[in-house]
């Protein structure tokens, strides 16, 4: 193996897996860093019917930005790496984009049909009848406009969420689904090694 290798692998039987707490943690600094677009959006879907289908391509590849690409690059998203967690393979090597995707893939695609569904709602309302709801009444006029897959794909959402805690708190390396899709875990790194960028290992 070379030094190259040595500095950016960590062995299996070396890894500290990362426990529920931290990942919570790293779930809700993220959330915290992404308010501002969160708030951007709210604040244009008040004024705008149709502003949430004018940001759709731009918020999905945001969140591949977000999901994918940080994860490959730096090993987690900023809240991962704040809280001083990196997603490694179940070997202890950086993951390539292909651990990256496979992690946000389920994730991506439950909330991109969600959001079509949505987005569907809003094209059968009318100006009038959007701006003259108040926020918790448009939401509900939009799940009654909502395509008849909508309730199913709630579902689904719901058990793929409560799967993935069940799942990460019932085995001993704490991997939730995801992790077991994309063969990967969430480790605790030290201090130093937090924000450096990782690289997968040369193949000879």
């Amino acid at each position: 193996m070379s030094d190259y290798t040595r500095m950016t692998t960590t062995s299996a039987d070396q890894l500290r897996y990362s426990g529920f707490w931290p990942r919570l943690a790293a779930l809700l600094l993220d959330m915290l860093i992404m308010l501002p677009l969160t708030a951007l959006v709210f604040w244009g879907s008040e004024r705008h019917r149709l502003f949430q289908l004018y940001c759709l391509v731009p918020s999905t590849l945001f969140g591949l930005f977000y999901g994918v690409y940080l994860v490959r690059r730096f090993g987690g998203t900023p809240g991962k790496l704040i809280v001083g967690v990196r997603v490694r393979k179940v070997s202890g090597e950086p993951v390539g984009y292909r651990e990256a995707i496979l992690r946000y893939l389920p994730e991506f695609i439950l909330n991109l049909l969600m959001s079509v569904a949505l987005l569907m709602s809003l094209l059968h309302m009318s100006d009038a009848e959007y701006h003259a709801l108040s926020f918790m009444e448009r939401a509900r006029r939009m799940v009654e406009l909502a395509p008849s897959w909508y309730k199913p794909l709630q579902i689904v959402q719901n058990v793929w969420v409560w799967g993935e805690l069940i799942v990460l708190l019932t085995n001993r390396k704490r991997r939730a689904l995801h992790d077991f899709i994309a063969g990967t875990v969430v480790v605790r790194t030290s201090p130093n090694q937090s924000l450096q960028p990782t690289a997968a290992a040369p193949t000879s």
